[in-house]
């Protein structure tokens, strides 16, 4: 007899990915759905495309004599051709206006929602699969199209049950960061990228420690050193006079930045089309408690060409060790006009917002917003004489076409075992039909949630039998209407 086993495999997640249970599911349909009310109130139209792309059409990551393996998860056709997984909705975006640009309507708008994958280091609250919830218009060049994503952020998070004050969707121009470079005279991609990087992380390290991200290079407080940019001190120092005039109100600060990039035509452009968009945003009610012009505002993706904008959470939540802590952004987006010319050869303006739909759901939460999205199980009714399965199966389909979640218990236990899994479910109730109650033409309706009440408050076992809590006999005729009265309560 042989001793060999068989191998078995490890019932392992793969390494930055999770599962989704059934509570979070269902809060998460229903803030997807409030957020597709609002789309569909700004007359955005549903798209979907494929989970991968051909890699050369996202455009950001392209296959190298291996593979193109950084940021993106790839793999080779039976054409040797490489497909990426998706990276984020935009890119796929560009590829299906360029194929059917001729028959869509100009400007083309339109919303979807989806996973997207990124082959990045997981870490704490950082998945490499995530869902994000886009609107983009594509063909229109005017500001107002960038105003109404700003108004579509902020109607959004109210919507949703974000009160006003308590979030800011923020707007700056990457023109103006384009002149503040060229001022600095920083020029190469990789240069300009971590110089970017290093005055986004304002609000985390300070002045300070922007400037030596900026120089040599910044230890934090764990010890991990991160690399600097290695500027002059010619260099910093118009970044940090920058960061200065940004601060204070968005008219006074646009000035003072005025003063500072004046001679820059990609700066004065910038401020131009913010004080445009400013403007558009008054006219529409939207003061700068909810949208505000923020110059120091820094998008991290490359292809932006104009105005960006962080739809961002100001209200403080304790965190894991107790300390007060912002949820900070659950959304951005900005212009790419030159993302579609790479297939069409032509500019074709585009403007776009993304929600962060993960980080979005855990500030829901924690505000309590998400607290009525609790659903009770299905209605079990159980099986008391295997020969009747039929029977019980007519009263469950009966309950379904009332409109209430029903399922027959489908194991081999009895009735104690049963009685667990029905709680275990979260079973509202049970119905329980033995021989004697089909004679009388009854059933009992067991109510699980309220005997459950009682139980905590009756400790004599024969007070217990002699009350039978929350179990009831009714008639056939009455079974449904019964349930019906017993699922809307808990539920309500």
């Amino acid at each position: 007899m042989s001793d060999k086993r068989t191998a078995r495999p490890e019932p392992r997640l793969p390494k930055g990915m999770r599962d989704v249970d059934a509570s979070e599911v269902r809060g998460m349909e229903s803030m997807l759905s409030t957020i597709r009310s609002v789309y569909e109130l700004y007359g955005f139209e549903p798209l979907d495309t494929p989970a991968f792309e051909y890699s050369d059409a996202l455009g950001k990551f392209l296959p190298d004599s291996d593979r193109p393996n950084e940021g993106v998860f790839s793999f080779q056709d039976e054409d040797e051709d490489w497909l990426s997984l998706r990276y984020d909705l935009t890119a796929p975006l560009a590829r299906f206006v360029a194929a059917n640009y001729d028959g869509l309507p100009k400007p083309f708008r339109r919303y979807q929602t989806g996973p997207v994958w990124r082959n990045e280091k997981p870490g704490p609250g950082r998945f490499r699969q995530f869902t994000q919830f886009d609107a983009d218009t594509i063909g229109a060049a005017s500001m107002a199209a960038d105003a109404e994503l700003c108004m579509l952020a902020a109607d959004t998070l109210e919507k949703l049950g974000i009160p006003r004050g308590s979030y800011v969707v923020r707007v700056n121009n990457r023109k103006i960061l384009d002149g503040l470079l060229e001022a600095a005279e920083v020029t190469t991609g990789g240069e300009r990228l971590i110089v970017l990087r290093a005055i986004d992380k304002l609000d985390r390290v300070g002045i300070e420690g922007v400037e030596q991200l900026l120089g040599k290079g910044r230890k934090d407080e764990s010890g991990d050193f991160t690399k600097g940019a290695e500027l002059k001190k010619k260099q910093i120092t118009p970044i940090t006079d920058f960061i200065s005039a940004t601060a204070g109100e968005s008219a006074d600060s646009l000035n003072r930045i005025e003063a500072l990039l004046g001679n820059s035509e990609a700066a004065s452009k910038g401020i131009a089309e913010l004080r445009q968009i400013e403007a558009i945003l008054g006219a529409a009610g939207f003061d700068q408690t909810r949208v505000k012009i923020d110059p120091g505002v820094v998008r991290g993706l490359e292809y932006y060409t104009g105005p960006v904008f962080e739809a961002e959470l100001t209200f403080e939540v304790k965190a894991d060790d107790g300390a007060p802590t912002r949820f900070g952004s659950v959304g951005g987006g900005g212009r790419y006009d030159g993302l579609v010319e790479r297939f069409k050869g032509v500019r074709i303006p585009a403007t776009g917002f993304s929600i962060g739909v993960s980080r979005l759901f855990a500030a829901l939460k924690a505000l309590g917003k998400l607290d009525a999205q609790s659903q009770c199980g299905p209605v079990v009714v159980m099986v008391m004489d295997r020969d009747r399965l039929g029977d019980y199966q007519r009263i469950v389909q009966d309950l379904r076409g009332a409109g209430v979640r029903a399922e027959l218990y489908l194991g081999d236990s009895g009735l104690k075992a049963q009685m667990k899994y029905a709680d275990k479910r979260g079973a509202p109730c049970v119905v329980i039909q033995g021989e004697d109650e089909r004679q009388r033409g009854e059933a009992q309706i067991k109510d699980l949630i309220e005997g459950r009440k009682l139980s905590e408050e009756i400790t004599d076992n024969a007070k217990w039998r002699e009350g039978r809590p929350a179990q009831i006999s009714v008639k056939m005729d009455d079974l449904i209407a019964s349930v019906q009265s017993i699922v809307a309560r808990h539920e309500s």
